[in-house]
């Protein structure tokens, strides 16, 4: 494993490749978690100013970034990272569990069909993509419990030939995998343990004893919710206390506001996808 003790030029990045999609039509019409509250106003100008911020910031550090073309109808789809898990050619396509964004698979298809994928297909079960699959080196961490089902762990591993690790969420207010648990790198991850169920927590202790553990504080403004190319963090910027560990331990954190994301339940992560091509 790679040594905690060193600065931050001992990190090296890796150029990544991710999709975003503008929030063109971002809203809160309708509630399908706990953050979510029609009643409160939201700002699409706000919204789509923090989203260009984040994807600015992602091109300064020498990463691609593909946008998705945004569908009439279907607020969510800025949530790029639930639409596919990527590796190589290969994509899997989400498969809802809400129907307020079932629409979202069709444009996800038609974008990675068209790009060339060589296997594109979407899942059987409910699967929301990288918000519940995330890749750590050679496995894939899974979370269920509120969305994705337990089923589809067998379906991601037939596919992508990869081990597929079950991790349990027990805190509705982490609906998503990524966010309650960033990988920082192939063997670095970052985690909120009150988020697991207890047979999870000794999992992720067993996986990775040296993990940092965020408090309740900055897992509550999805500070978790982060982006990493193995040495910088792309994250929101109330998490400071995160931030500051992260220093610690050789990575370089990158503040960004994502406020009015967060009233859908929704911070950086949630807007890349990543392609791992």
């Amino acid at each position: 494993m790679q040594s905690h003790a060193g600065q931050p030029g001992e990190r090296r990045a890796r150029i990544r490749q991710y999709l975003m999609c503008r929030p063109t039509y971002y809203d809160v019409n309708y509630s399908i978690n706990p953050w979510m509250n029609p009643e409160l106003p939201t700002s699409n100008s706000r919204a789509t100013a923090q989203w260009e911020r984040l994807r600015a910031v992602l091109r300064e550090l020498g990463h691609s970034v593909e946008v998705l073309e945004p569908v009439p109808g279907l607020p969510d789809m800025v949530f790029a990272a639930n639409g596919a898990i990527v590796r190589g050619d290969t994509a899997m396509v989400a498969r809802f569990r809400h129907p307020q964004r079932t629409g979202e698979s069709a444009a996800y298809l038609d974008w990675f069909e068209a790009r060339g994928y060589t296997e594109v297909v979407q899942a059987e079960c409910v699967n929301e993509g990288e918000g519940d699959y995330l890749q750590a080196g050679e496995r894939i961490l899974a979370g269920s419990g509120f969305r994705s089902d337990p089923e589809s762990h067998t379906e991601v591993e037939k596919l992508f030939q990869l081990p597929v690790v079950g991790l349990t969420l027990v805190n509705a207010q982490f609906y998503h995998l990524d966010t309650a648990l960033a990988v920082l790198d192939d063997d670095e991850v970052m985690y909120y343990p009150e988020a697991f169920s207890a047979e999870s927590r000794a999992v992720l202790q067993e996986l990775y004893p040296d993990a940092i553990l965020a408090t309740a504080a900055d897992a509550g403004v999805f500070g978790l919710n982060a982006v990493s190319d193995g040495r910088h963090v792309v994250l929101p910027q109330a998490a400071a206390d995160l931030a500051a560990r992260l220093r610690e331990r050789g990575f370089e954190p990158i503040g960004v506001e994502m406020t009015e994301l967060l009233k859908a339940g929704g911070s950086a992560k949630c807007c890349t996808l990543e392609l791992r091509r």
